[in-house]
Formats: structure tokens, C-alpha cells, sequence
């Protein structure tokens, strides 16, 4: 895939379909999971009288854009930690000592919604031009590891610009990998009846940069809200923009 080095190189009218991440890309609810992630693998660190604090260098290394649960696993494994998997049933509320991988999967999400509900959500005003400025026949579809997707998308106004929402429910129920894998981008396309070459991803998540290099897509675009223009590049990125306006 080649790399495009400037904007003027990328005309969103070449492309049929158009699929968004959401968190970080159309909102920024990036930011509450950052806090709720925190707060959760603050808490249980703590709880097991584990020093060395969670950072946001391990939000970027082992949570960024995966799937829920897999975040869980993969920031356990960095830390040698090792749980019971658990059921999707169990309560976040898990007293000490008897957590496992789901139930913290889902105090987490607990408490992203708390934070949604009582502090709503704001898109991001570039994207919401750039979705503006898009051709008349675009094809639109929102691909996102998150269980949440379609709430924060209604909550932010939004649901009615995009045909389909290819979320965590949506990836549970067809037994699609998540992230970094492309086959939940794949199956959005599909859902559109666009060709994956004849498809756009914006991602802002090096995880979903590289489920969208991993596919044959037309083009990745990366948005930088911190990862590093670099860091996205590397993962597969053919253009990165700090905000979507400046592709209108």
C-alpha cells in the first residue's frame, strides 16, 4: 500500500465507502476510556498490593482499540498477571481477590457509562465537517471494538449519518476477530456492498491502523490525537492527519 504524503494526494470522491472508527475519530470518548481503564486497573493494582502504577504508556501499548476483554488479557500478560477468563454475566462490582477477565472488562464499561450518561458527548468538529463535506452517495458504516457504539453515537447526534454500526455486539454475534485483524472493517464493506479497494478506514488507534493496512483497502487514514504521526505510519497508515478537516 502506498504511502501518501500530503493531503492533496487523497480525494475522499475516489472512494465509495467511508468507514470510521468512532472513539477518537468521530468522538472523543478516547479520552473517558483512558480515564475509566485507568481508574479500573488503578483500583485492582492497588487491591492486590502492586506498586508499579498503570500509565497511559500501557493504555497506548496494550488497550488502544482492541476489543474490551482483549485489553484486559493483554495488559494482564504484560504484567504476569493471570486470571480466570469469566463469564460475559460477571459484575464489575468483584470483590478483591476474586476479579476475573470479563468482570473487569465490564467495571470498566460500567463505569464509561456513567461517564457518557452524566457528562454527554461532543464529536469532534472537524470530523463532523468532514462528513458534511463528503461527495453526494457516499456509503457510511462505523467499525468499532466498543459494546457501546451505538449509545455514544446517538448521544452524540450522529447515528442517523451511518447505514451500518459494526461494533462488539455485531463482531460477538458473527465470530469476527477484532482489531488488529481486518475483518471487522471487511465486514462492514461487505454489509455496504463496496469493494475493500474501493473503501476507506480512519483509525486513530495503532491497532485499528494496522486491521486496516491488514486488509485490502483502498486507503488508511491515521488521526493523530497522540499516538504519533510516526507510530501510525509505521503501523500502516497511508496518510495521517492530526483532524479530518483538514482532508475538506
Amino acid at each position: 500500500m502506498e504511502t501518501v504524503n500530503d493531503t492533496t494526494r487523497f480525494q475522499p470522491a475516489d472512494f465509495t465507502a467511508h468507514l470510521f472508527d468512532l472513539d477518537g475519530v468521530i468522538t472523543p470518548t478516547a479520552e473517558v476510556h483512558m480515564r475509566a481503564w485507568a481508574r479500573m486497573f488503578s483500583e485492582f493494582l492497588t487491591s492486590r498490593g502492586i506498586t508499579e502504577p498503570y500509565t497511559d504508556a500501557d493504555y497506548f501499548a496494550h488497550v488502544d482499540g482492541r476489543p474490551r476483554y482483549d485489553g484486559v488479557r493483554t495488559f494482564l500478560t504484560s504484567r504476569d498477571i493471570e486470571l480466570p477468563e469469566g463469564e460475559d454475566t460477571d459484575p464489575g462490582d468483584q470483590a478483591p481477590g476474586s476479579e476475573t477477565v470479563r468482570g473487569l472488562g465490564n467495571r470498566k464499561n460500567d463505569l464509561v457509562l456513567t461517564l457518557i450518561r452524566t457528562e454527554g458527548v461532543t464529536p469532534y468538529p472537524g470530523t463532523v465537517a468532514y462528513l458534511d463535506s463528503l461527495p453526494a452517495g457516499a456509503r457510511l458504516a462505523v467499525v468499532s471494538s466498543s459494546r457501546n457504539a451505538e449509545e455514544v453515537l446517538r448521544g452524540a447526534g450522529l447515528r442517523d449519518r451511518f447505514e451500518f454500526v459494526v461494533d462488539g455486539n455485531v463482531a460477538a454475534a458473527e465470530g469476527l476477530p477484532g482489531k488488529p485483524a481486518p475483518d471487522t472493517f471487511e465486514h462492514a464493506a461487505a454489509l455496504l456492498g463496496v469493494a475493500t479497494t474501493d473503501s476507506v478506514v480512519y483509525e486513530d488507534a495503532v491497532s485499528g491502523v494496522r486491521a486496516g493496512a491488514a486488509g485490502n483497502f483502498g486507503a488508511v487514514i491515521g488521526v493523530d490525537r497522540g499516538v504519533g504521526a510516526d507510530t501510525l505510519t509505521e503501523a500502516g497508515a497511508t496518510l495521517v492527519v492530526q483532524d479530518l478537516e483538514e482532508l475538506t
